[in-house]
C-alpha cells in the first residue's frame, strides 16, 4: 500500500511539474534577433496587462506582438522603425516610458506641480495662522483649575 501511494505521489508530482512548467513556443535560432527582441520588448507596454512590459507579459496579445516584432527584425527593420510602426498602430500608450511631448506634460510634470502647490498652500496656512495663536502665561485661577483636574484624573486612575 505504501509503494502504491509513493508511486501515485511521484506520478502526480510529475504531472503538476509538467503542467506548471513555463513552456514557451520556439522563439528562433538567431540569438542576435532574440536579444534585439528582448531589448525592444522591455521598452514596450503590454496592452492587456498595462503594468508590464512585453518581455514580462504572458498574455496572448503580448506573444503576438513579440512575434510581429521578431518578423520585423528578421525583415531588416531598425528598432526605431519598429517602435514607430507600433506607436502608429497602438498610440503612445504602447511605450512603457512615454516620451515628453505636449500631450504628456501633465503626466510628467503634474505630480511635481501638485507637490509644489501643496507645499505653498501649507506654508502660507502656517504663516497666517501662526500669529493667531497667542502664548500667554496661566493666571492663578487657571493654575488652580488645572491642578484640580490633574488631581481628579490621578484619583480615577488609582481607583
Amino acid at each position: 500500500m505504501k509503494k502504491l501511494l509513493l508511486i501515485c505521489f511521484v506520478i502526480l508530482s510529475l504531472a503538476v511539474t509538467v503542467v506548471a512548467w513555463d513552456v514557451r513556443p520556439a522563439s528562433g535560432d538567431d540569438p542576435v534577433v532574440e536579444k534585439r527582441l528582448m531589448d525592444l520588448s522591455k521598452e514596450l507596454r503590454c496592452l492587456v496587462c498595462q503594468n508590464e512590459t512585453l518581455a514580462d507579459s504572458q498574455a496572448g496579445l503580448a506573444e503576438d506582438l513579440r512575434r510581429e516584432i521578431r518578423e520585423q527584425i528578421k525583415a531588416g527593420k531598425s528598432d526605431q522603425e519598429i517602435i514607430s510602426f507600433l506607436t502608429q498602430r497602438y498610440g503612445q500608450f504602447i511605450l512603457y516610458r512615454p516620451r515628453v511631448t505636449p500631450t504628456t506634460y501633465l503626466l510628467w510634470f503634474g505630480p511635481f506641480v501638485l507637490l509644489i502647490g501643496g507645499l505653498v498652500v501649507l506654508f502660507r496656512y502656517i504663516r497666517y495662522n501662526r500669529d493667531s495663536v497667542k502664548e500667554e502665561p496661566l493666571n492663578s485661577e487657571d493654575r488652580r483649575r488645572a491642578a484640580e483636574l490633574l488631581a481628579s484624573d490621578s484619583r480615577k486612575e488609582t481607583a
